[in-house]
């Protein structure tokens, strides 16, 4: 029971394809208290999805955009539990013209919403659920990432905001560990989740993947990335804060000719 009587806040569940359903029934069945969030006309969705775990769970509006709805979240959790162990950030969003090839076209209003929601939001998760993972005693903040070393044709300005979130967390590692509160970041390898499949070229993303990755990589098995996250929400690694772990079958580490197979067919998959 690796998180036994851990209270943690998953965000970020749409559908059981979603990484945070798997980090939430992960920590279930390790022995945590979950509470999940949604929020606009994804909230009735969430909460269909919650009610798929092995313990359904209470579902909270939050838009990370909306300050006031996240203070109300942390108000309820402190009178819910008094303190929180573990908060999962598995959020991020970018407008079409964001993507699929609009790098240098896209207008600064929806650059502006991407890196709101991908990247500050991080920021805005640590700052207002800091006190709460302080009162733990040993709070542990975790966020999604998508390796941003590099490029990803497509991917354009979402690349961005992961280079930025991977900055964030460094910061955050940083400002909170004064309270004892440990911040890291898990890269995930590409997944058939509901938001993947509105990037461009993530369909030809995932072909090529198993092919650079030398354990292989399965696009719709998530449980390996909530097996990480879950060790990172206990108390097992005490002293690992602003880390970025890669769950991808190891295709982080290899140089292949991916890249160059990936950018002369990136015209040819748009899906």
């Amino acid at each position: 029971m690796l998180l036994k009587d851990k209270r943690i806040l998953v965000t970020g569940v749409l559908t059981e394809d979603s990484i945070g359903y798997a980090v939430a029934r992960m920590a279930q069945e390790a022995g945590a208290e979950v509470v999940l969030t949604g929020h606009g006309k994804a909230l009735r969705l969430t909460k269909l999805t919650a009610d798929r775990l092995p313990e359904p769970c209470d579902v909270l509006e939050m838009d990370v955009v909306e300050r006031d709805q996240v203070d109300a979240v942390v108000a309820d959790l402190e009178q819910r539990w008094g303190a929180v162990d573990g908060v999962v950030h598995a959020i991020g969003f970018a407008p079409a013209t964001a993507l699929g090839g609009g790098f240098l076209t896209a207008p600064w209003e929806d650059v502006a919403t991407a890196l709101q929601i991908s990247t500050y939001s991080f920021a805005t998760l640590g700052a207002a659920f800091g006190p709460l993972l302080a009162k733990s005693g040993s709070g542990s903040l975790v966020g999604i990432d998508f390796d941003a070393r590099q490029v990803w044709p497509g991917y354009d300005w979402m690349g961005v905001a992961k280079a930025g979130l991977e900055s964030c967390n460094r910061y955050l590692a940083y400002d909170l560990g004064r309270d004892g509160t440990r911040v890291n970041l898990v890269a995930a390898g590409p997944l058939h989740t509901v938001a993947a499949r509105s990037v461009p070229g993530q369909k030809l993303l995932e072909e090529l993947w198993g092919d650079r990755a030398p354990l292989g990589w399965d696009v719709r098995d998530a449980e390996p990335v909530g097996r990480v996250v879950c060790s990172l929400l206990s108390d097992w690694m005490p002293s690992v804060t602003g880390e970025l772990i890669h769950v991808d079958g190891g295709a982080h580490a290899i140089a292949t000719s991916v890249s160059g197979t990936w950018l002369n067919r990136k015209t040819e998959n748009t899906e």
